[in-house]
């Protein structure tokens, strides 16, 4: 996940209980990790796994006017 001066951090919690099964204290370590580094990682998934989480996840934040973005790496 990259940071942005944009996406609210409340909604970025959301994200990351909803489309990644955290806990509120879980999300919101993530988060700050992004807030604070510029780049956090939500998981560790297969590729194509990884891929339909990340095009859910943008396509909720343009959905909510958020420019969110994820990533893809291989480890």
């Amino acid at each position: 996940m990259l940071n942005d001066d944009y996406t609210p951090m409340e909604f970025v919690v959301y994200v990351l209980q909803r489309f990644f099964n955290m806990t509120n204290s879980q999300a919101t370590a993530i988060m700050l990790n992004v807030h604070q580094r510029g780049v956090g990682v939500c998981g560790v998934y297969s590729y194509e796994v990884a891929e339909a989480k990340a095009t859910q996840v943008m396509d909720h934040a343009r959905q909510n006017e958020h420019p969110l973005q994820l990533q893809i790496e291989k480890e």
